[in-house]
């Protein structure tokens, strides 16, 4: 029983709201909340032989936010806010605003970036952090059940609890390609996919997209009340399906500007599903950013994209749920797509944010992936970091990353250059074999994660990713949204693509002899050993 009140304990704790000056005395005495008795029964018999109804633990009438509202501790003490990225010789060295400002870019014109309060942070062992989000895991208490939030002192520390919009993303699956690695990739056994599409609108973007509009309501309510109409996005599809989710269940209107016929239907109609005015403009990804900045800037329409770091700290937390079903070890690589680049970012700050407070004692290696038709990064890379230049994106598979002037190019290579990592660039016949090939493993990947899997192999048949290197490939979108990309491959559709691994149905008489031959034929080439028995 004192077992379990310490465990739920934590569920409530509030560190920010005392501090140890010796961390290694942490006293954890005073982050006990009064907890209710247990249920009566947990599902035993009573003595009289009938079974007793579990009760429940909270009153019936109080929902979960009310619960969280009741049973809160003192208020957190810790804090962040924008600081300008990267910070300059030239700029204004105290150049800080606060979270509850509207404001996307320093006064340099930069791009700016949310910083935490670390000293304060660091007041506390990592040990404690560790066992604080792992308590939090899988509860319904809220808003900790969300993988976001059971990192709230990491991501948005001062935003009250009764205003985050969440449908309890992340805690997402980490897939153990064990085939994959065992059969096509040289015997790696330690090959695994971090599944973030398999979230409430299908990607990764849910996890940014919590925090931001939940700031976004925060702003819009008493004391703040600021004039907010509604936020906005720029999208290649999935940025629009999380934003439009987000607003239409905080009741805040949602904007969004979509290429014209440059996404898959299954994009286009979640944000038309959830309410979202969509506009569909005959320009690529990069010129409805352009249109959506110009718009904001003159209408109370809240920015979405990654420009706003907001995003980022909600992404991070993909990378502490890497570390986290690990048990706190650090994997050697995590392999990434990048279209407009503020993931690998976002990635690189969760888990640097992890070391920096001693959850872990280094960071993996980064890869970002690029297809080959949208590869600023790729370039520049390959330039020695001398040359950027953005282009015009040609048409990809991978749409979601079909980007040419990727916002956060800046945070990209300060990610990539800490952690000694690596670009790589996918073709389109490679990015649809590797998604085909991981698909005939037992995924069902979309071609974002299929440039991320042929980035795998590349690095594996050059001798650089080992055997036995831990290995992470992120998932950003589910496969369910790319079926006609699928489709085209599969039925050998796709000009001057010789679709290797192409699994299209079999067509059959409906009679038992043309069924039999067919069958045969495939079980012998599968090296099966067909018994026939005659009775």
């Amino acid at each position: 029983m004192a077992a379990t009140a310490s465990s739920l304990s934590l569920l409530f704790a509030h560190p920010g709201s005392r501090h140890s000056s010796t961390p290694q005395r942490f006293d954890r005495s005073h982050l006990r909340f009064p907890l209710r008795a247990r249920c009566a029964s947990d599902g035993g018999a009573s003595p009289s032989g009938s079974t007793t109804a579990t009760r429940h633990r909270r009153p019936a009438e109080e929902n979960i936010r009310e619960e969280a509202a009741r049973l809160r501790g003192p208020a957190t003490t810790f804090s962040a806010w924008y600081e300008p990225f990267p910070p300059t010789s030239d700029g204004d060295p105290n150049e800080r605003y606060s979270l509850d400002d509207v404001v996307y870019r320093s006064t340099s014109g930069g791009l700016l970036d949310v910083r935490h309060d670390m000293e304060a942070l660091a007041r506390f062992p990592g040990s404690y952090w560790r066992d604080l989000f792992d308590s939090r895991v899988g509860r319904t208490t809220w808003p900790y059940g969300s993988g976001v939030w059971s990192k709230k002192e990491f991501v948005l520390p001062e935003i009250d609890s009764d205003h985050i919009v969440s449908l309890f993303e992340g805690n997402s699956n980490l897939f153990w390609a064990e085939r994959l690695g065992r059969e096509h990739l040289g015997g790696m056994n330690d090959l695994w996919v971090k599944q973030c599409g398999i979230s409430h609108t299908g990607s990764f973007k849910d996890l940014g997209m919590t925090a931001l509009v939940s700031q976004v309501n925060r702003l819009r309510r008493a004391p703040l009340s600021r004039p907010i109409n509604g936020v906005g996005c720029a999208s290649t599809g999935d940025t629009s399906a999380a934003l439009s989710a987000y607003c239409a269940a905080a009741g805040i209107p949602a904007i969004v500007f979509l290429p014209a016929d440059r996404i898959s239907l299954q994009q286009l109609i979640q944000p038309i599903a959830n309410g979202a005015t969509v506009l569909s403009l005959d320009t690529d990804f990069d010129g409805c950013m352009r249109l959506i900045r110009e718009v904001t800037a003159e209408l109370p329409i809240y920015l979405a994209n990654s420009l706003n770091s907001l995003r980022l700290e909600g992404q991070k937390t993909a990378a502490i749920e890497i570390l986290q079903q690990f048990n706190w070890q650090v994997p050697d690589w995590v392999i990434i797509p990048g279209g407009n680049l503020g993931n690998i970012y976002a990635f690189y700050k969760g888990f640097e944010m992890c070391r920096e407070l001693g959850l872990v004692d280094r960071v993996p290696r980064l890869v970002c992936a690029q297809a080959a038709n949208a590869n600023p990064l790729y370039r520049y890379y390959k330039s020695g970091w001398t040359d950027f230049k953005s282009l015009v994106a040609e048409t990809t598979f991978a749409s979601a990353i079909q980007i040419g002037d990727p916002v956060s190019i800046d945070r990209a290579v300060v990610a990539l250059k800490a952690t000694d990592g690596i670009v790589e660039e996918a073709t389109e016949e490679e990015l649809m074999d590797a998604t085909a090939l991981a698909d005939l493993t037992g995924m069902f990947a979309c071609p974002h994660t299929g440039v991320a899997l042929a980035a795998l192999f590349k690095l594996r048949d050059q001798g650089i990713i080992g055997t036995n290197d831990r290995t992470v490939v992120v998932s950003t979108a589910h496969g369910l949204k790319f079926t006609q990309s699928k489709i085209d491959y599969h039925d050998k559709n796709i000009k001057d693509m010789l679709c290797q691994y192409a699994n299209p149905p079999i067509s059959v008489k409906p009679d038992f002899g043309s069924v039999m031959d067919v069958l045969q034929k495939k079980l012998n080439e599968y090296g099966t050993i067909i018994f026939i028995f005659q009775y």
